[in-house]
């Protein structure tokens, strides 16, 4: 097509007579990416204060960071700090009335995060498993429900799946789908059951095997002591093996279809075999199930077989060590790495009264005195410290394998953890990767990852010169010695993006 310069200039007129007309809102999101100005595009105001405030917190805590103007965004949303914290947080517990077209529109080319679970079987595990990396963080740097993604984390990390294992390597993508980002902030009842029946986990912790034909057969403990020690009620929750051989035989009979038996259609599907399930009486934590009598026909018994593990479901969920397991680890990731033992009673009476509704649970939490009072004092992951510095630094990335690649030599590529109890949260793991963190800062900094840039020239002038630009990435006002080494390093943002205030949040 030969377009010169008039018929280019025609056209443009008459495309924004159409935008006039129309409204930009209306227009295919291709073309209002044409007209409309990038977010956060503009000079914006960063904080003022010399500390670390509450919307900072709430950004850095609830958030995986700041993304240029957000700041000034969020804090136009209350009379104080505090109150535009409150008010942002309270915001970010409804994510389906959060507008996030951006971010779907970026992950759309990831197109085996969307395939049905029977056409993942198509795909080349190694595709799968980057797209779904990717993904992650694409919608952990570009997402508007900031909160959503932190916990969409935090249940990955809670119901870890290894993909290597077998199916799993096609499964996990159904999983992050379905189970985790369904649920994450949802009931977690409903979390815990889609879990249990998950395709993927069946596969990973041999669900899927776990069978009592007869009585010589020994069912497989390995779901049910991860369900019980890590899932619900945590290693000291008071259960003992024979609970956990007890939960065992409750949950046989579960199976999932595989790629490599009978009748090799219909692959990842869930089925219950009632001639595989243990139909005699048992006791879960003290509560008595009922033997399934043999009178029954067999839609009865089957039903009755199936039950069992919505009674077992139904029994560890409401214990009381479920609670306080739940919400230790909730007040580890959002209050301290040791938390304090008043936060973690009242977020556990916030689960116990909701009856596990986990934005209930949040909003207990976020409105603790401890929540509050804990700035700066935890040490960010691997992936929370390049996302936040992506978000930071208003960078236009396409996730790209080399940005994995940083994570995995971190140590925190997702989906790539190998044992049930996921990725830790405390600091002292991660402490060894401050070289590879000081490398990251330096190669995004200096564009030198591919498919990553940063316009820095905007950025400093946007954020009103270089002072501006430091209490952008602190969070607060730079102290003179971090204004000093700035200054005098050659390399200042990237001693601002490897530095210890950085890396804290």
């Amino acid at each position: 097509m030969n377009l010169t310069r008039r018929k280019f200039l025609k056209v443009g007129g008459s495309s924004a007579a159409l935008l006039a007309t129309v409204g930009c809102d209306r227009l295919p999101r291709e073309v209002r990416a044409l007209y409309e100005p990038a977010k956060n595009s503009g000079p914006f105001a960063p904080p003022a204060s010399e500390q670390i405030d509450a919307v900072t917190h709430a950004l850095n805590r609830a958030a995986f960071g700041a993304r240029p103007g957000e700041y000034e965004r969020v804090k136009k949303q209350g009379a104080t700090p505090d109150e535009a914290a409150a008010a942002y947080l309270d915001h970010q517990l409804s994510p389906e009335k959060i507008p996030d077209d951006e971010t779907d529109y970026a992950v759309r080319r990831f197109e085996t995060l969307a395939q049905p679970l029977g056409e993942l079987f198509e795909y080349q595990e190694e595709l799968l498993q980057n797209e779904l990396m990717r993904g992650t963080l694409t919608r952990a740097v570009l997402s508007e429900r900031q909160l959503f993604e932190v916990m969409v984390q935090f249940w990955s990390d809670h119901f870890n799946i290894d993909p290597s294992k077998g199916d799993a390597k096609w499964l996990k993508v159904a999983d992050d789908r379905e189970v985790i980002r369904r649920h994450a902030l949802g009931k977690f009842a409903d979390l815990l059951r889609a879990s249990a029946l998950s395709p993927a986990m069946l596969w990973y912790l041999d669900g899927r095997v776990n069978r009592r034909e007869n009585r010589k057969d020994k069912p497989n403990e390995n779901y049910a002591r991860e369900l019980l020690e890590l899932h619900t009620l945590g290693v000291h929750g008071g259960y003992t093996q024979r609970d956990v051989m007890e939960v065992a035989r409750c949950l046989t009979g579960w199976t999932v279809r595989s790629r490599n038996r009978p009748p090799y259609f219909e692959i990842g599907k869930v089925e219950f075999k009632l001639h595989q399930h243990d139909c005699d009486a048992k006791e879960v934590l003290g509560q008595k199930i009922s033997a399934i009598p043999d009178r029954l026909n067999k839609e009865d018994r089957e039903r009755l077989g199936q039950r069992e593990l919505d009674r077992v479901l139904e029994i560890v969920t409401r214990h009381p060590s479920t609670a306080k397991h739940i919400s230790t680890k909730l007040c580890r990731r959002f209050i301290a790495d040791e938390p304090p033992a008043g936060a973690i009673e009242k977020v556990a009476d916030a689960f116990t009264q909701s009856s596990g509704d986990i934005r209930a649970t949040l909003r207990a939490l976020f409105a603790s005195e401890e929540f509050r009072r804990a700035r700066g004092n935890k040490f960010k992951r691997p992936f929370h410290y390049i996302v936040s510095a992506l978000r930071a630094t208003g960078a236009k990335t396409d996730a790209g394998l080399e940005i994995i690649d940083y994570l995995r030599r971190m140590g925190h590529a997702p989906f790539n953890y190998p044992t049930p109890d996921g990725y830790p949260e405390p600091a002292a793991p991660w402490l060894g990767t401050l070289l590879w963190r000081w490398n990251f800062a330096l190669a995004v900094s200096e564009n030198k990852l591919k498919g990553t840039r940063i316009d820095f020239a905007t950025l400093q002038k946007n954020s009103g010169g270089d002072d501006g630009l430091m209490a952008h990435l602190l969070g607060r006002k730079p102290t003179a010695d971090e204004a000093q080494a700035y200054h005098e390093s050659g390399a200042g943002l990237a001693l601002m993006l490897a530095s210890p205030a950085f890396q804290r949040c």
